[in-house]
C-alpha cells in the first residue's frame, strides 16, 4: 500500500504466519504475507520498512529447504527472523546450524545478555515459547548473541549495524510474556514504524481504490447477509453508490428475522437492492432428502440458479464481487493469486453471468479487521457481530429431512439460545454458538401427560482459527434458562442435551 508504511512478512511454512501478520497491524503497521521465493528485485519495489522472517519446519542447511533470495541481505533493509527465519539467516550469513542433542518446546526460561534494542526496559530473566529441533551453534560475522536458555547458546543474536536481528523463540504467541513488547521495538525502534494504520484510514483508501478499478462499469455482488458479503455491500455502496447491485437470495433457510434485518441493514443505502425469496423453491428441492453432502449440493446448486436467473435480468455487468479475505488468500498459496472462493462453499461461480473481472476488496483484511471495517462503514452491530453461519444454513443444522415444522421449531430454539448468551455478556468470547435439531425423539413429561417429541442440541465453542475449537464453559445458569425457555417456549421439544466435543475429533457443524 503506496498509502502506508509497510512491513513484510516471507513465509517459511510456520503455523503462525497469519498471526506475526495481524500482532503488526495490531501495533498499527500495515503488514503483508508473501511466499518466501519473492526477489529481492521484488521486495525493493514493495519499500517495506522491515521484513520478518516466519518460522517453519525445515532444516536450514538441507539442499532443499526453502530459502530467502540471498540478494535480500543487501537491501538495506531491517530484518526479524524468527525461529526457522532466524536459523535461515545464520545459515545464509555464513553461521551454523546444527541439530541438537536437547530440544526445546514450550514454555522455556531464558536470560538476556545485552542491552538490545529488542529487550529495552526487559528484566533480565523471560519466559518465552519455544518451539525447534535445530538451533544457531555459530554465529555469522558481525552478529552477537543477545540471549540464551539452557540448551540454546543463541537464543537471541543481532547485527545492529545492518539491522539484522533473530530470535529462536516466538514473539507472537501468548506464552511469550513480552513478545509483542520485542516485536513494538523492531517495528518502531528498529524499522522506525509512525504507527500509520488504521481501518479508518484504511477504509478510504479502499473507497478510492474501488472507484479507480470501477470506473463507470457496474457491479454484482451475491449478498448472503454474512459479514464478509455484507461490509463488501457497505464499501461498495459508498464507493460507488448505485452502480452496485446486490442480489440476495433468501433461502428461507436463514436463522430468525435474519431475511428481514439484512434487507432492513441496506435499505437505506445508495445501491440496487434485489431480495428474491426462494424459500419455496429450495424446500421443495429438499423434499425427502437426508444425506448431509446431498443436501449442501443441492442447496450450492439451487442459489447458483436462483442468481443467474436474477443476474439476466440486469444483463451484462462489468463486475462480479466477492467476499475473499486474507486468510483465504494466503491459504490458497502463500500470498499468490486466490482461488476463487466457492459461493457458500458448496456451489461454483455461476456460468451464465457475463462478468468482465472479479473485485475482491476485502481480500488483504483478517476477519476480525472485517468486523472493524463494518463498524468504520456504519454497519448495524447485529450484522458486525453476525455469528458464522454455513452457506447452507438451518438445513444442516436440521439432521435428517427438512421441512418449514422442522425448521420452525429449530429458529425458535436457536434464537432463545443466542438471546440468552447475549444476556449473560458471553456473545463476544464464545466464537461460535447455536443449537442443533436431532432426528431423534424420547419420551419426556410435560403437565403430567406423556410425550413423544425431539431432542435440541446446544453447541458452542471458543476458537482463534476454526481450524481446532474447544467447547465453550458456558455457566450452568445459563444453560438451565436456555433449557427452560426452550421447553417452555418452543413446542415439539422435550429434551436438551449439550455438546461437549472438541474439534477434533468432531467438527463445529453436525452435519
Amino acid at each position: 500500500m503506496e498509502h502506508h508504511q509497510m512491513v513484510l512478512v516471507l513465509d517459511f511454512g510456520g503455523q503462525y504466519n497469519q498471526l506475526i501478520a495481524r500482532r503488526v497491524r495490531d501495533m498499527g503497521v500495515y503488514c503483508e504475507v508473501h511466499p518466501y521465493t519473492l526477489t529481492a528485485q521484488k521486495i525493493a519495489e514493495m519499500n517495506p520498512i522491515g521484513i520478518i522472517f516466519t518460522g517453519g519446519h525445515n532444516t536450514a542447511y538441507l539442499p532443499n529447504s526453502p530459502k530467502a533470495d540471498p540478494d535480500i541481505y543487501k537491501l538495506g533493509i531491517p530484518i526479524l527472523g524468527i525461529c526457522y527465519g532466524a536459523q535461515l539467516m545464520a545459515h545464509q550469513l555464513g553461521g551454523s546450524v546444527s541439530t541438537p542433542s536437547q530440544r526445546e518446546y514450550g514454555n522455556t526460561a531464558m536470560t538476556i545478555d545485552s542491552d538490545s534494542v529488542l529487550f529495552q526496559e526487559l528484566e533480565r530473566e523471560q519466559t518465552v515459547w519455544m518451539s525447534h529441533t535445530d538451533y544457531v551453534d555459530k554465529l555469522p560475522d558481525g552478529f552477537v548473541g543477545t540471549a540464551r536458555t539452557e540448551h540454546t547458546p543463541y537464543a537471541a543474536m543481532e547485527d545492529a549495524s545492518r539491522k539484522f536481528y533473530g530470535v529462536q523463540f516466538h514473539p507472537e504467541v501468548e506464552h511469550t510474556k513480552n513478545g509483542l513488547s520485542i516485536m513494538r521495538r523492531f517495528l518502531y525502534d528498529v524499522c522506525g514504524a509512525k504507527g500509520d494504520w488504521s481501518m479508518d484510514s484504511y477504509s478510504q483508501v479502499l473507497i478510492q481504490q474501488v472507484r479507480e478499478q470501477v470506473g463507470n462499469g457496474k457491479v454484482l455482488l451475491a449478498l448472503s447477509g454474512g459479514v464478509d458479503s455484507s461490509v463488501v455491500a457497505a464499501l461498495l455502496s459508498q464507493a460507488i453508490g448505485n452502480q452496485l447491485t446486490c442480489i440476495f437470495v433468501d433461502h428461507g433457510l436463514m436463522r430468525k428475522n435474519e431475511g428481514d434485518e439484512v434487507e432492513a441493514a441496506f435499505s437505506g443505502r445508495e445501491l440496487n437492492f434485489i431480495r428474491v425469496n426462494a424459500g419455496p423453491r429450495f424446500l421443495a428441492r429438499l423434499k425427502g432428502v437426508t444425506d448431509p453432502e446431498t443436501k449442501r449440493k443441492i442447496i450450492g446448486e439451487e442459489f447458483i440458479r436462483v442468481f443467474e436467473e436474477e443476474a439476466k435480468k440486469i444483463g451484462n455487468v462489468d463486475f462480479l464481487a466477492q467476499g475473499t479475505i486474507y486468510p483465504d488468500v494466503i491459504e490458497s498459496g502463500a500470498g499468490d493469486s486466490a482461488v476463487i472462493k466457492s459461493h457458500h462453499n458448496v456451489g461454483g461461480l455461476p456460468e451464465h453471468v457475463d462478468f468482465k473481472e472479479i473485485i475482491e476488496p476485502l481480500r488483504m483484511l483478517f476477519k476480525d479487521e472485517v468486523r472493524a471495517l463494518g463498524t468504520a462503514l456504519g454497519l448495524p452491530d447485529y450484522l458486525v457481530w453476525r455469528q458464522p453461519f454455513p452457506g447452507p444454513g438451518l438445513a444442516v443444522r436440521c439432521l435428517g429431512e427438512v421441512t418449514e415444522e422442522k425448521l420452525a421449531i429449530l429458529r425458535e430454539a436457536d434464537f432463545i439460545y443466542r438471546d440468552e448468551i447475549a444476556k449473560a455478556g458471553l456473545h463476544r468470547s464464545i466464537q461460535q454458538y447455536f443449537a442443533v435439531l436431532t432426528n431423534m425423539r424420547s419420551v419426556g413429561v410435560m403437565g403430567d401427560q406423556r410425550t413423544y417429541d425431539y431432542t435440541l442440541a446446544l453447541r458452542a465453542v471458543t476458537t482463534s482459527d476454526f481450524m481446532t475449537a474447544d467447547w465453550a464453559k458456558i455457566p450452568y445458569e445459563v444453560l438451565e434458562r436456555v433449557s427452560n425457555r426452550i421447553v417452555n417456549e418452543v413446542r415439539h421439544v422435550n429434551r436438551i442435551v449439550y455438546d461437549i466435543t472438541s474439534k477434533p475429533p468432531g467438527t463445529i457443524e453436525w452435519e
